[in-house]
């Protein structure tokens, strides 16, 4: 039987939400050394090694069999797109856009559970989440207009903050997908196996193509590259997924919200990031709504109201 959150728990969501947090950071700080699609393509084929050889060896897992080139390559696939699409925002906008854009992912996949799943019915406070997620969303992108007359966004930021969005979306797809294939059942690292690889194959082919294999290896670099692979990539995945097994689902996906804000403060610490005022309440009522997405049945259980529809699954963070 899972248990309830203690602090255990949180200790361990809030050092899991900085991390992932820090990633976008870590990727945009090196960019102009190091390609960002190269960055995630190089450090998914690492990480990939490295899962692999712990399932086997070290966890002595049983994989699904048949299903890496059907469900295994769609997922995989969405996985690869996700990332290429944030490889390419983080050249045209901010990492904190870009954290707050990726994290609607439980929003497009609410959507998708609910139309293809049915005990993931949305209930009436999953679509007042979804609601004012969108409103967040659109106050980001069209704010700065209404309050000032004239965009003080340019064509390469909103362009930057379109693919953040759409990176978002096709992680919320990805969690559609693993709920409607067999890959729902099977160990969490063969999932992970087949996105890294399928990562590490796109993204070294899209940086190949478009010229963007270029490395400088400075010391920063590095440090950099070692904290994508090993803490984000590997580390961070394992203790989650020990989390899922030992804890209430639900309640840790209330948690994650931390996440992109997190990112957003060490953009604004680290690199120096501006935070227009639209952008802010704009980013608040993205994480309000996915807060009510995620942590409805929570909300319910509060209210000691019986509630026996689930909410959307929570699947891995993404690193």
């Amino acid at each position: 039987m899972r248990r309830q959150i203690d602090g255990t728990a949180i200790i361990a969501m809030v050092s899991l939400c900085l991390v992932w947090g820090m990633q976008q950071v870590s990727i945009k700080a090196v960019a102009d050394n190091i390609a960002p699609v190269f960055q995630i393509g190089l450090r998914s084929g690492i990480a990939a090694v490295l899962v692999l050889l712990v399932s086997k060896l070290f966890l002595r897992e049983r994989w699904i069999q048949g299903v890496a080139l059907g469900p295994g390559l769609l997922v995989g696939t969405l996985f690869a797109l996700e990332y290429l699409l944030v490889a390419e925002g983080l050249r045209w906008t901010t990492a904190s856009h870009i954290a707050v854009f990726l994290y609607t992912a439980p929003i497009f996949a609410a959507i998708g559970l609910h139309l293809v799943v049915p005990e993931e019915k949305l209930n009436s406070v999953q679509w007042a989440g979804i609601g004012l997620a969108f409103a967040g969303v659109a106050v980001i992108f069209v704010g700065p207009e209404l309050l000032r007359g004239r965009s003080s966004i340019g064509p390469a930021m909103l362009l930057g903050d379109s693919l953040g969005l759409l990176a978002g979306a096709a992680w919320g797809f990805t969690t559609v997908a693993l709920r409607a294939t067999r890959l729902g059942a099977a160990p969490p690292t063969q999932t992970l196996f087949y996105q890294l690889l399928a990562a590490f194959g796109g993204l070294m082919l899209y940086a190949l193509i478009t010229g963007q294999v270029g490395i400088d290896p400075t010391p920063l670099v590095v440090m950099s590259m070692g904290f994508q692979t090993l803490v984000v990539s590997v580390a961070s995945f394992l203790v989650w997924f020990w989390m899922l097994r030992r804890y209430m689902v639900s309640r840790l996906g209330v948690l994650t919200f931390m996440s992109p804000l997190f990112g957003v403060v060490l953009g604004a610490l680290l690199l120096g990031e501006s935070l227009e005022p639209s952008f802010v309440a704009g980013a608040a009522l993205v994480l309000s709504g996915m807060v009510l997405v995620n942590g409805s049945e929570w909300l319910a259980t509060r209210r000691t109201m019986p509630d026996t529809r689930k909410g959307p699954s929570v699947q891995a963070p993404r690193g």
